[in-house]
């Protein structure tokens, strides 16, 4: 049985840094695929197997999913960190780490040592409070406020939101009053991706989660496509397969579960850090 439980609540202190914070179980192989959407966040992960070992690594975003036989007797306690806040507390601009999951005592920065050592002794229940205690003191003095703020506004405007369409990295750049290449460099270190790319897997993932809940013309209209085709054509570049064979379940391969992570370059095994629907193919 696979078991994802999000925190009910980040503590406030850490909203500033921490986008979301939840632990990922599996109690025993999972019949269902499990699948990896793509992803733009780059996140902090404790993994917990079996037999008592524990990794605590940075992983990078993900610009294509992929599909996965689940592994049991592995646990996972989750953090996605905000826009920006992967330098100050790991050391490296998040482009560094796209597409990669490597050991966070193996990076520069002395904020993710510490942040290891500080997860790698963790009850999974004890992980809220704790980093409530040790991240501001790591990180206020580390991030610029008004950088900060400034990119995660143009996150902000080019996420799809229920009440609008994204807004295009043009405008964006117009109304935060910088070039577009000026959001381009604070996207590639804060998010780890161009504008435009994470504008892409924003939609991608929001049609993922979407699929079957509404014609795909609406779906793609809701979504900022210029029409169905062109959603199509980009979820298949991402997802490996069309829509329509998403949501009813007929997938790519499976990828056989990695015993742990690959270092320096790897990906996450199935488990730590995956999110997705759970669909039997």
């Amino acid at each position: 049985m696979t078991t994802a439980e999000q925190a009910p609540t980040t503590p406030e202190v850490l909203r500033p840094w921490i986008a979301g914070l939840r632990t990922l179980t599996f109690a025993e192989p999972p019949e269902e695929t499990f699948v990896q959407l793509p992803d733009a966040a780059t996140k902090v992960v404790l993994r917990m197997t079996a037999d008592g070992r524990r990794e605590v690594l940075a992983v990078g975003p993900r610009v294509r999913a992929s599909y996965h036989e689940g592994k049991a007797h592995v646990s996972c306690v989750e953090l996605r960190l905000a826009p920006g806040t992967a330098r100050p507390l790991l050391g490296v601009p998040a482009a560094d780490l796209l597409g990669r999951a490597v050991a966070l005592d193996e990076l520069p920065g002395a904020a993710g040592r510490r942040l290891a050592r500080e997860l790698g002794r963790l009850d999974p229940r004890e992980a809220g409070p704790r980093l409530a205690e040790v991240l501001p003191g790591l990180l206020s003095a580390a991030v610029d406020p008004a950088r900060a703020a400034l990119l995660r506004a143009g996150v902000e405007a080019l996420s799809v939101r229920a009440d609008r369409e994204p807004t295009r990295v043009r405008e964006v750049a117009r109304e935060l009053a910088v070039s577009e290449r000026q959001l381009r460099n604070l996207f590639t270190e804060g998010v780890g991706v161009s504008p435009k790319h994470y504008a892409r897997i924003d939609r991608v993932r929001t049609v993922a989660t979407r699929a079957g809940s509404a014609r795909w013309a609406e779906l793609a209209a809701a979504t900022g496509y210029f029409d169905q085709a062109h959603m199509s054509s980009d979820f298949r570049s991402l997802m490996g397969v069309p829509p329509r064979s998403y949501a009813t379940g007929r997938l790519p391969a499976l990828t056989p579960c990695q015993a742990g992570f690959r270092r320096a370059g790897g990906v996450p095994p199935q488990g730590a850090g995956g999110e997705g629907r759970k669909l039997t193919p």
